[in-house]
């Protein structure tokens, strides 16, 4: 039987296989508990912390959730706000009421025009649908930078534990870095060369996604980057 014990590196896990045993862990997302065993109920990456245990799902769809802040593209525009698909099985719509200023109905298409990106919170998901703002800082139209896509379950690895993962490519890049839980990346540098560098390291990561010190991989791929460039 393998042991996760405090402060070990992730790893792969198959649905059954057993985690970590001991009264002391409780099962989170994508596991259970059996009598004092962890057991995953799904492919992906096994993380241990603070004694809860949880698996990152390595495939799949993004599944919409109150809080989490996403990226979107205008698809339509009515009298009472903005259609907005954030790739997610429904469309997501921003009212009128959530934007931080007053819009007059003729004048939506100023705020956010059909084809415009933009940064939003998910505040509702129900049966009616799934409802946005734009209210909170950090929150608005995207107008410059670049935008790309990655598969919305490798969200965990870009950010890494505490954001120490979107906090190095920060650092070693100069750029700002807003993650959209639903797999889109707004990545905004000085100039396009730092974009492309942030583009580059962000494909490497979600590749490399299941292997283990990731975090020293990625160091040492800047280095190599930057001495390349010389």
């Amino acid at each position: 039987m393998n042991k996760m014990t405090e402060g070990m590196e992730r790893k792969i896990v198959i649905p059954g296989e057993l985690i970590v045993a001991g009264e002391e862990y409780l099962p989170g997302e994508g596991t259970e508990k059996n009598g004092s065993e962890i057991v995953a109920l799904r492919y992906g990456l096994a993380e241990e912390s603070n004694h809860l245990v949880k698996v990152i799902a390595l495939s799949g769809v993004y599944q919409p959730r109150i809080g989490n802040v996403v990226i979107g593209k205008v698809e339509n525009i009515t009298f009472y706000g903005w259609v907005i698909s954030i790739d997610a099985a429904d469309d997501a719509f921003l009212p009128l009421q959530e934007v931080p200023k007053y819009v007059s109905k003729e004048g939506l298409s100023e705020v956010l025009d059909i084809g415009d990106m933009v940064v939003a919170k998910i505040i509702g998901v129900n049966t009616r649908g799934i409802d946005l703002t734009i209210k909170s800082r950090g929150l608005e139209r995207i107008d410059d930078g670049l935008v790309i896509k990655i598969n919305p379950n490798k969200v965990p690895r870009v950010i890494g534990k505490e954001g120490s993962m979107i906090n190095l490519i920060k650092d070693n890049s100069g750029c700002n870095i807003t993650v959209g839980q639903n797999g889109l990346i707004w990545i905004l540098g000085k100039n396009i060369e730092d974009e492309l560098l942030v583009k580059k390291v962000i494909n490497f990561i979600t590749e490399k996604s299941f292997i283990s010190g990731l975090t020293e991989e990625v160091e040492e791929w800047f280095k190599n980057e930057k001495g390349g460039n010389k």
